[in-house]
């Protein structure tokens, strides 16, 4: 089991420290958004860590539609419920739910698969900034406050044309980000292919809040932090 690093069970639920789900973030899918960092006022567990629960147990689908409908804290119980015979939601003892699933089609539950594809799409998601989000930001001249950066995880959704097969890699497709204000929608767009064969798609979307003009000076700089943080980081371990 792959995850055991990073989560504990109890009883019939499991939950996340700040330690192990920073390391997922950053050891697995290479993820230095400062609100996984252990010591950030605002942490949540990252939204793939979610998500790769949800395949490990529940198997990969056809076709899968994952919502996140809240931030999960440290130390927080969570189990899988199946809403319905489509529907898989991740909720808390007190019933509020964080993640949806939605899933058609044939299933997979070979581990080694799931390890694969779960592996490939995180570390293709955590490299969403400053690759992919930076270009976006000075096309549209918005950017997220340097000092209060939030890009949170909102929606994804996965489609194969088929499931017999081994080693799936993830392949970048493109990128939008829609500004509405303050607020924007980043889409990473992406596909699977083996072997040169396109055997499925999926999109990304994440929401990023209290934009402002873009200022390279102040991006440059923020981009330099963090890429000195994931150093420093990788330097240690």
């Amino acid at each position: 089991m792959f995850l055991a690093p990073y989560f504990s069970t109890e009883d019939n639920t499991f939950k996340f420290t700040r330690e192990q789900a920073s390391h997922f973030a950053k050891k697995v899918a290479g993820d230095f958004n400062p609100i996984h960092d252990e010591d950030s006022k605002r942490f949540c567990v990252p939204g793939d860590l979610l998500f790769a629960m949800l395949l490990q147990q529940k198997g990969i689908s056809e076709k899968m539609s994952f919502r996140f409908s809240g931030m999960v804290a440290d130390g927080v119980p969570l189990h899988i419920e199946e809403t319905n015979e489509n529907d898989i939601a991740l909720l808390d003892s007190k019933g509020k739910a964080y993640l949806h699933m939605h899933h058609e089609g044939d299933v997979c539950t070979n581990n080694v698969f799931i390890e694969h594809v779960v592996t490939n799409y995180v570390q293709f998601s955590g490299m969403n900034f400053p690759h992919i989000m930076v270009p976006l930001m000075e096309e549209q001249q918005q950017m997220f406050n340097c000092q209060r950066p939030l890009v949170i995880y909102e929606s994804m959704d996965i489609e194969f044309s088929r499931l017999d097969l081994t080693h799936p890699e993830v392949e970048f497709s493109g990128a939008t980000f829609d500004v509405n204000g303050k607020r924007g929608v980043v889409t990473l767009n992406f596909a699977f292919k083996e072997q040169g064969e396109i055997v499925g798609r999926g999109a990304k979307r994440m929401i990023a809040t209290g934009l402002k003009p873009y200022c390279s000076e102040e991006i440059n700089y923020f981009v330099d932090i963090f890429n000195t943080r994931k150093d420093a980081f990788l330097a240690s371990k």
